[in-house]
């Protein structure tokens, strides 16, 4: 069945992404947040409720644990004047540089068996489902 390889697939990497990531303190879903934030200065938490399927009251108790961590900041949001944008903190974009790091090079540990061509369709094939 398509669902049970994805779901063995899933747990192989979650389970090695979470021995790996250990160090930084972070869940895959932190980690996915994060690199949001990171990468798109200024995100509001509804932008990342929908990009990523978190229900805002689930989102809103991650972003006040990187608060804490001094990982984000709340600013006022320049067009919105009712939205605050999240961006990180310097802490926060040392952390995930590492944390980045760390996610490539186990992509690259898990994916041994597959030549690129593969690792792009198979790529490729996931998006269809899930796009």
């Amino acid at each position: 069945l398509l669902g049970y390889n994805t779901r063995r697939a899933a747990l192989t990497i979650i389970s090695r992404f979470m021995e790996r990531t250990a160090a930084y303190d972070l869940r895959p879903v932190d980690f996915s947040v994060l690199s949001l934030i990171g990468h798109n200065p200024g995100i509001t938490s509804r932008q990342l409720c929908s990009a990523l399927g978190i229900l805002p009251p689930n989102l809103v108790g991650i972003i006040n644990s990187f608060e804490r961590r001094s990982l984000v900041v709340r600013r006022p949001h320049p067009n919105d004047g009712r939205a605050q944008g999240l961006h990180m903190t310097p802490t926060g974009d040392a952390l995930m540089l590492q944390a980045e790091a760390t996610a490539s090079a186990l992509e690259q540990d898990v994916a041994t068996k597959l030549s690129n061509a593969e690792q792009k369709n198979l790529m490729k094939l996931l998006q269809k489902i899930y796009l």
